[in-house]
């Protein structure tokens, strides 16, 4: 499960449309007629086979099944292999078991420049990592002109905000706050407290670029943040002169779409340039947070040209999927989507984190699960709808795997009843009273107080999909923990299930929590409950069946 740290995160859209109200009183009704009758095949989910996949994938010989290595790479293949044995479809790129695509590194170039020129004054260039650097979202090119302020840059109509609803930004410079309105507000629409994906810089930068930017400069919002009159980050952070132990990944389709030079700058650089225009920055960053959106003030007298040199390379990813085609022609082209994630965090000299509870737990299910429908349908029995098995690569990078998948589906998301994740579901939840910010925002609690507990998120975004998770815990007796959809931890945006649900797809996130042990090398396979695994196992392949097989599909709802 990624730690959250590289702000993959946001506030699903509030105005999308909702099924009529008829419709969803009848999926509610008709998912809520669950019986309580084993799934075929769920007694096939042992705890012994579990324990096998779950050695085999955090064994050391995997290297910690970090990105773009042989550990992870072998995983890969062994997962496709047991897809293949298993008699799944392969449904991915070219007739694989592979959902192809690609990651990419940035690196500083060697070629970077910003020239302020004010009517009557000489010109002015700001110094590199003092003043500026380019953001890593950056293409390398030449551009310069006009500066016009849109505030966040922030466009979300959606939300009921949109910086750009005045904005003429064709063949200017568009000037922009990091972050998002409301940050520290709790009732923010962008997700309270927490930080939201309208907030990540790329999407910002893209809609930027749509409405004609020929360069962006992202400023620091002073009026949230006082005090700080250098860069929102220093450079050293972004840029470090060794390259770090795991490389900074992130989606090719969103770099390849930036063609703009793109500039992170102080907010000391930000207020010449709007001082140029007798205007003050404090001011403007303070108007930002005007309900619905700035109106776009253009900055007259001041121009910005810049030169970025960005390096980026290309790294070839994949995902493994495998699909179980559903039996009912009315049904089959509507898709419920199984998943865990692969990948891990490496090694760092002697030392190899396994990451067997994050996530070889998971992706052991996810075989099980397979298996599962593989003897029902020895058995004579299949699902009405078509269940894809998805393993999920570089979920530690941001999610990247899913990103991936929610911008190239294999099967249109609009008819995909349902995600159902599960990340980190072999341990028992144990917050240590003093765990520091990895446990942010989550009460202490011991091993044993959650030993018969998994936690559900994503439920307040489907009371549909709540409800029927707890009618397949019927048979399994688990003690389901609704909680965390609303929680400082950001434990709701931090797995596979978020991309789906920021997307529209009622999903949910199967969880037993966080512990001491979450991302250190004694994540290993022998501190694994398999009894209590394979309970949760079966709920989920139980929730599953359900799901494929009722009329009626879980709507979604934003809180």
């Amino acid at each position: 499960m990624s730690t959250g740290e590289t702000g993959v995160a946001g506030r699903m859209i509030r105005m999308r449309a909702r099924w009529v109200v008829g419709a969803a009183l009848l999926a509610a009704v008709t998912l809520a007629a669950q019986g309580t009758a084993p799934a075929p095949g769920n007694t096939s989910i042992r705890a012994t086979d579990l324990e096998a996949d779950v050695r085999f994938l955090a064994g050391d010989g995997m290297r910690g099944r970090l990105t773009d290595t042989d550990g992870n790479r072998q995983a890969a293949e062994f997962i496709s292999s047991r897809f293949a044995r298993l008699g799944l479809s392969p449904v991915g790129s070219d007739g694989t078991y592979f959902h192809r695509f690609d990651l990419m590194t940035t690196g500083l170039g060697d070629d970077n420049r910003v020239r302020l020129r004010v009517p009557g004054l000489p010109p002015r260039d700001p110094q590199l990592g003092d003043e500026f650097y380019p953001d890593p979202a950056s293409a390398s090119g030449a551009s310069g002109g006009a500066v016009v302020f849109v505030g966040f840059g922030i466009a979300a109509p959606a939300l009921g905000h949109d910086d750009y609803q005045t904005a003429d930004l064709a063949g200017k410079v568009a000037l922009m706050l990091n972050h998002e309105p409301g940050e520290f507000d709790a009732d923010s629409r962008f997700d309270g407290v927490v930080t939201s994906e309208e907030s990540r810089a790329v999407r910002k930068i893209l809609a930027a670029q749509a409405q004609g930017a020929v360069a962006v400069l992202l400023a620091p919002d002073i009026h949230n943040h006082p005090g700080r009159p250098g860069l929102t980050r220093p450079m050293r952070r972004v840029w470090p002169d060794q390259p770090p132990h795991v490389a900074r990944y992130q989606l090719a389709s969103w770099l390849t779409a930036v063609q703009i030079p793109v500039v992170q700058i102080s907010a000391d650089l930000a207020e010449r340039i709007v001082e140029a225009a007798d205007r003050s920055f404090g001011e403007l960053a303070a108007a930002a947070e005007r309900h619905g959106g700035i109106d776009a003030v253009e900055l007259p007298g001041p121009r910005v040209e810049m030169t970025t040199s960005v390096v980026r390379r290309t790294v070839p990813n994949r995902n493994v999927v495998g699909l179980v085609e559903g039996a009912d022609p009315r049904y089959r082209h509507e898709w419920i989507i199984i998943s865990a994630h692969y990948d891990h965090e490496g090694t760092t000299g002697q030392r190899i984190f396994n990451g067997a509870d994050d996530d070889a737990s998971g992706v052991a299910g996810l075989i099980e699960i397979a298996e599962a429908y593989a003897v029902a349908a020895r058995e004579g029995f299949r699902p009405q709808r078509s269940i894809l098995l998805a393993a999920w690569n570089s979920e530690e990078q941001g999610l990247l795997g899913a990103w991936a998948y929610t911008r190239a589906p294999l099967h249109p998301l609009t008819q995909t009843v349902a995600v159902l994740n599960m990340d980190m579901i072999g341990r028992n939840e144990e917050i240590p009273a003093a765990g520091g910010p990895r446990f942010r925002g989550l009460a202490p609690q011991t091993a044993e107080s959650n030993r018969n507990a998994v936690n559900i998120l994503g439920y307040s975004r489907s009371p549909d999909l709540r409800r029927a998770a707890e009618d397949a815990n019927d048979l399994t007796g688990l003690e389901l923990k609704f909680r965390y959809d609303d929680n400082s931890s950001n434990l709701l945006r931090r797995s596979d299930q978020w991309p789906f649900l920021y997307r529209g797809v009622p999903a949910i996130f199967i969880h037993t929590g966080l512990h001491p042990d979450y991302h250190t090398e004694r994540d290993r396979a022998d501190k694994i409950n398999y009894a209590k695994m394979a309970r949760i196992v079966r709920m989920v392949h139980q929730l599953s069946w359900n799901l494929a097989q009722n009329s009626g599909r879980p709507t979604y709802s934003v809180p």
